[in-house]
């Protein structure tokens, strides 16, 4: 009896030990797998600041008379209609001078008739132009010196996700509007097009601030800091990616965005550099959040609410940032 007694323990033991290596195997295999590298990229590299805002006309104003107690002798317009700038709207029996349109547009709104006598500063009509419109976006402070009149701009509109509007910065407000003890300043841009759109849409733009081609970059998780210098880990031809196989490498880095920066000094193009290995799920957020957030020092600081370029390399296709050191 004790003789199996001896043999079923002893197999639970064997069977115990196996289990916590066939684990510990499995465990190390899986790490290993995830061990993560990309290869320097050369190409295009675009930086973007990114805002919302909601579709706007340029022109969308209240047609006053300037005449004091005339009576009204003909209206020419009827609500819907659309006119050009200097088009007579009212005239008066006693010939004074008409009221015209002070721009091109719909007039929106008609609050008289014939007969009726107006006063001077009366608003008689509204006059809105919706071939012409514009968006305004709120721009963080550390942003805001990057933003220049001018400046390309890509916009996507919720109802039409598939279709990009471009346009150009206009204006840049000089003053700023606070909230929270951060300030942030307007930003209008003026649409190319206004197909399909509609007053009051959403508006998301991304403003062009920075573009260099032919430049290297790398993923942002690629860079490394210690003793206030930057490096990658370059994986050598034919290593296993384990350590013995790499070197360090220090390098110089411009211009940033979310997922990617540009290096221009210190590795070439077609090198492979390892990222940070990815033992959990939150191990690379964790890497972004603490590059982002001043991993670079005095060069990257913290970004703002940007988009990336393709993890495969190629153009950008979103983008936004600092520029380093």
């Amino acid at each position: 009896m004790k003789k199996w007694i001896f043999i079923a323990v002893g197999v639970l033991v064997v069977g115990f030990v196996g289990y916590q290596w066939y684990s510990a195997q499995t465990s190390a295999q899986s790490v290993t797998e995830q061990v993560r590298t990309a290869v320097v990229q050369k190409g295009k590299f675009e930086v973007k600041i990114s805002g919302s805002g909601s579709v706007q006309p340029v022109t969308s104003e209240d047609i006053k008379s300037i005449i004091n107690n005339d009576e009204i002798d003909e209206v020419l317009v009827a609500t819907g209609e659309e006119v050009k700038k200097g088009d007579e709207l009212i005239t008066f029996t006693d010939g004074s001078d008409p009221i015209i349109a002070p721009a091109d547009g719909r007039i929106t709104t008609l609050s008289v008739a014939a007969g009726e006598r107006v006063t001077s500063g009366q608003v008689v009509a509204h006059v809105t132009n919706y071939q012409d419109l514009q968006t305004s976006v709120q721009i963080d402070e550390l942003d805001i010196s990057k933003i220049k009149e001018g400046q390309a701009v890509n916009l996507k509109v919720n109802a039409f996700p598939d279709q990009t509007y471009t346009g150009k910065v206009t204006t840049v407000a000089a003053e700023g509007s606070s909230s929270n003890g951060v300030s942030t300043f307007d930003v209008t841009i003026h649409l190319d097009k206004s197909e399909n759109l509609k007053v009051g849409m959403s508006m998301e733009a991304s403003i062009l601030t920075a573009s260099k081609d032919d430049a290297l970059y790398v993923p942002l998780d690629a860079i490394h800091t210690a003793n206030g210098e930057k490096y990658v880990i370059a994986v050598s031809s034919g290593s296993d990616n384990q350590s013995s196989g790499n070197e360090q490498k220090t390098v110089k880095t411009g211009l940033a965005n979310e997922d990617y920066v540009e290096i221009t000094e210190g590795i070439s193009e077609g090198e492979t550099v390892q990222l940070p290995q990815l033992a959990s799920g939150n191990s690379s957020n964790n890497t972004r959040r603490m590059l982002q957030g001043g991993g670079f020092g005095g060069g990257m600081g913290g970004m703002g609410t940007m988009g990336g370029m393709n993890r495969n390399g190629g153009a950008p296709v979103q983008a936004g940032g600092r520029s380093g050191n």
